[in-house]
């Protein structure tokens, strides 16, 4: 008894536990925008690939600082044989030479770099455009991710509320088959009209199966997306999407080439290829650098070297570099030529879009307004349509037809709210504004 009791107890948990893993959850958009930013691995790479350029950064700035190097050495030397060839008179009396058995030596260097043809400088300004490069790539990540949300987030909406409208369209089919059901079995209507009762049932099963598989594949899409359990079900409400007041709507593309962050991340990196032509060139300079040391040597029994330091100036010159040097130029100078011909070709792309989704923005407007007439002329449509059958000035294929007019309207006009609000937005991505926005709906 005992364990049965506690057999119970525990697929009562599991229950209830099945059932908390499958319980859906309300996001609004902005809560979905910001947690895909949070989570994303695209947004995580693009901040990881953002550090290492800073620290690229930071280490061409470290070239600037002299170098200095300390080094040491200790030599057991065995059985050396010393000859001293300085200060000797072949008169003088031989004396016994010291044993040499060990040399000890200790080195300190300093070098600080003078001039090296502009290099330092060049470099260091050539890696801070390609730090603000990437840190505006991945901001242009950041609109790229936020953009999959609302796609997703739309899809999931118009997913969910077309599943809505069709199960009261069952519902009502349904009944009409229970109706006709029992006119059919009193003969007041035809078979061939049940059948047709009963065959626009079916469809209606297959779009509601059609639009629960769509669901599901879009709410695994959006889930992953944002790392949430994969049992997690979303649900879209109505007033954290649709209801949104569309304001500052643009209307040309200077937005778009004053925030677009992909055309800024290549004008930083045209500022960077600058500064590779002019380290190129930093080739055909001397180097220059201040050399300064200080050295310590003990060989045992014979000599000990202290205090020796020295400081002067180093030179260089690479000659090679005269002849050589030639094609590194016009490589350099080619790169920054590929760079200025992409953000031409951004440029213009980004006209085109910017023209595209105004067009798209304008004519979901005005598709809202008339598929909202279309669903009060259908629902009016159906009424009267149903007022003749029920008086029998109108056969049943007039009456479904009107049925399936009046559903399609009632779906293309929740769709086109969510749209509407969809073609915005993107109109906010292609303009380089849609980041700012959710980020000050979040503050």
């Amino acid at each position: 008894m005992k364990v049965s009791q506690f057999m119970l107890f525990g697929i009562f948990f599991i229950g209830i536990s099945t059932l908390e893993a499958q319980e859906k959850t309300s996001l609004t958009l902005t809560e979905a925008i910001n947690m895909a930013w949070n989570k994303s691995n695209e947004v995580t790479l693009a901040n990881t690939k953002v550090k290492s350029k800073k620290y690229e950064l930071q280490s061409t700035k470290n070239n600037q600082y002299p170098d200095l190097k300390l080094s040491g050495q200790y030599q057991r030397l065995a059985n050396a044989s010393v000859n001293f060839k300085i200060n000797q008179n072949a008169s003088a009396t031989q004396q016994a030479l010291p044993v040499v058995d060990q040399l000890m030596i200790g080195q300190l260097n300093a070098s600080l770099p003078v001039f090296s043809g502009f290099k330092i400088q060049n470099s260091i300004a050539a890696y801070e455009n390609l730090y603000q490069a990437e840190m505006a790539t991945a901001s242009q990540t950041k609109e790229e991710i936020a953009v999959k949300v609302i796609d997703y987030y739309a899809s999931l909406y118009k997913a969910q509320k077309t599943i809505e409208l069709l199960k009261e369209n069952q519902k009502s089919a349904q009944q009409r088959v229970k109706d006709f059901i029992e006119l059919e079995k009193n003969g007041i209507i035809p078979r061939n009209d049940l059948l047709k009762s009963k065959l626009q049932t079916s469809k209606i099963q297959l779009s509601l199966d059609e639009s629960n598989n769509n669901l599901k594949i879009i709410n695994f899409y959006l889930v992953t997306l944002l790392k949430l359990n994969p049992n997690t079900k979303l649900f879209v409400r109505e007033e954290d999407f649709v209801d949104f007041q569309m304001t500052n709507v643009p209307t040309n593309e200077l937005p778009a080439l004053e925030n677009r962050k992909d055309l800024e991340a290549l004008r930083f990196q045209g500022k960077a290829s600058e500064a590779n032509i002019k380290i190129a060139k930093g080739s055909y300079y001397p180097v220059i650098a201040i050399i300064g040391g200080y050295t310590a040597l003990d060989l045992h029994n014979v000599i000990a070297v202290k205090n020796a330091m020295n400081i002067g100036v180093g030179i260089s010159y690479d000659l090679s570099a005269i002849l050589k040097n030639g094609t590194l130029v016009k490589l350099a100078e080619s790169k920054f030529e590929e760079v200025q011909n992409s953000e031409s070709m951004l440029t213009d792309y980004i006209k085109i879009q910017v023209k595209k989704a105004i067009e798209d923005y304008d004519l979901a407007l005005k598709q809202s307004v008339v598929y909202g007439e279309a669903e009060e002329q259908s629902t009016e449509n159906y009424r009267i349509v149903k007022d003749k059958y029920d008086n029998g000035l109108s056969d049943t294929n007039d009456l479904l037809e009107a049925d399936v007019e009046q559903l399609s309207s009632k779906i293309n006009k929740a769709l086109a709210k969510a749209n509407t609000i969809q073609k915005y937005y993107e109109l906010l991505s292609v303009t380089g504004q849609l980041s700012q926005t959710f980020n000050v709906a979040q503050k």
